[in-house]
């Protein structure tokens, strides 16, 4: 793996010296954004899709009754031109009239219907079940109105509605199923899928019928193509090239490599995950079932110095067990600087002065930082044991409640709301290794009540005491990295998709 990297700079170096003045980017040119992804798309139905990737390319096929503006933190309407609120476990939609699919069929409610209904089944087997197990039922009050019924109070029903939630056309799905949803979708979406080549491209063109209304209407740019390369030499080399526009999720070395090559322009983007490290507290005779202890694990590592040396100076330090950007994330919370005397001194109290040994578990290329946290706790005389797996392999060997301590981050979904970071791991549930009956209660009442500002006082109280008894180590917020064409100007929004609808050339 390290080879490999070293063979990626010296690929990047080569070709940035052999680059003479500005690449001729032929997207501009035909008015074609040609973007790439590393990870292969499985299929283009949403419901079915795992990756991010495919996501991105769904956000741009379908739509949903809401979405989000990042800017105001409001949920303004799509596919439905009006919403209400009739209870605390109903939502009356308006749906917007003259919406077109792609094969010119005309949006009713009774697509809508259709979609939340089939969706919300156990036996569809949504790749989320979170995004649509709170459905009781759709139902269609007239021509233009449905109204949707949770099972029980859903806070986070706007948040999954809103891009989450893609409404399908009823007499197109019936017709081609799942199978035919994966590789020719229709959707009301700016974009129609025009070519697709499973695993390796996928060709979309702007949808001229576009209604208007909502966020994405009037997308400027008219084919956007997507491909799927694996190599990062083979995208670095056809960027500078300029046979591609833009790529993301580009580590630090090779972006600022990039940053010097005529013609590229690159970008830092906060995101909704972030990284930590959890403590299981409730293993037998566990150094960590003590507080001291668990304190002095949070003086003990430099999480300024290795995020500098290892992730972006960019990245913000963070002392809460979620991200700044989401709703009911409070900050204001015991933090625990670096302070390995402290540390020492916090372990002597606990009796721990002659040190311990840890085990810690990790998944997938994680840059070297368990190897500084490490080296950092060394210093105070605990001894850390590394573990690296596959992430499903590190989260069920995590869940088994064996091992001390768990690397990993989160993106909630790319959800703003602490209901997905705090609720996920504090509420009692599987992946709640605390267990903590001062939290738990907290949480869940936080969890259900609909009345915002109630919630927001209960994520207070219940991540004021995650902090003071100091059951994870927040370390920082992650960023995802772009290159592109100096003649494109396109953003990743903070829930980790890309709005290529607001894609422009310069």
């Amino acid at each position: 793996m390290k080879n490999i990297g070293k063979r990626t700079k010296l690929a990047i170096a080569l070709l940035a010296i052999g680059a003479h003045g500005q690449a001729a980017f032929a997207g501009k040119a035909d008015d074609t954004l040609n973007a790439a992804f590393s990870t292969e798309i499985a299929t283009l139905d949403s419901y079915k899709e795992s990756t991010r990737e495919g996501g991105v390319i769904g956000r741009l096929i379908f739509d949903g009754l809401v979405s989000k503006n990042f800017a105001t933190g409001e949920f303004v309407p799509e596919l439905a031109e009006t919403y209400k609120l009739l209870s605390d476990t109903q939502i009356e939609f308006k749906i917007r009239k003259g919406v077109k699919f792609h094969n010119g069929d005309t949006l009713t409610a009774d697509d809508v219907v259709f979609t939340l209904n089939m969706v919300s089944r156990p036996d569809f087997g949504a790749r989320y079940a979170i995004a649509v197990n709170w459905i009781d039922k759709s139902e269609k009050i007239d021509q233009d109105t449905v109204r949707l019924t949770m099972k029980a109070p859903y806070p986070l029903a706007l948040e999954m509605l809103s891009g989450n939630l893609p409404i399908y056309s009823k007499a197109y799905y019936e017709k081609v199923g799942a199978q035919g949803m994966a590789v020719q979708p229709i959707g009301t979406g700016p974009y129609k899928v025009v070519e697709v080549t499973p695993g390796s491209s996928f060709k979309l063109e702007r949808f001229d019928s576009y209604y208007k209304g909502g966020q994405k209407q009037n997308p400027k740019i008219r084919y956007i193509n997507f491909r799927i390369l694996p190599e990062r030499n083979t995208q670095y080399t056809e960027l500078m090239g300029g046979t591609l526009d833009w790529l993301w999720k580009i580590p630090k070395d090779d972006l600022t490599r990039l940053a010097s090559v005529p013609g590229i322009q690159v970008s830092n983007s906060p995101i909704m995950r972030f990284a930590y490290i959890q403590m299981n507290p409730n293993i037998a005779n566990s150094p960590l079932a003590n507080a001291l202890v668990r304190q002095a694990v949070n003086y003990a590592i430099n999480r300024t110095n290795i995020r500098d040396a290892l992730r972006d100076k960019s990245a913000q330090i963070i002392n809460s067990v979620c991200n700044p950007l989401q709703f009911g994330c409070e900050t204001n919370v015991t933090a625990y600087d670096f302070n390995p005397e402290k540390a020492k001194q916090l372990l002597k109290e606990a009796g721990f002065e002659n040190g311990f040994t840890l085990n810690m578990v990790s998944s997938g290329d994680s840059y070297g930082i368990p190897e500084a946290m490490k080296a950092d706790l060394a210093k105070v005389e605990i001894n850390l044991e590394l573990h690296n797996l596959q992430y499903a392999a590190a989260v069920d060997q995590w869940r088994s409640g064996k091992l001390d301590l768990f690397y990993d981050d989160w993106g909630s979904y790319g959800v703003g709301d602490v209901a997905l970071s705090v609720g996920n791991f504090f509420s009692g549930t599987g992946d709640d290794l605390v267990k903590d009956p001062e939290i738990v209660p907290l949480v869940q009442e936080a969890d259900t009540t609909m009345d915002r500002e109630r919630r927001q006082s209960l994520y207070s109280k219940a991540l004021q005491i995650v902090a003071d008894k100091a059951y994870w180590v927040p370390l920082w917020v992650d960023n995802i990295n772009t290159a592109m064409s100096k003649d494109l100007d396109v953003k990743v929004n903070p829930d980790e998709f890309v709005p290529f609808y607001d894609a422009q050339w310069k």
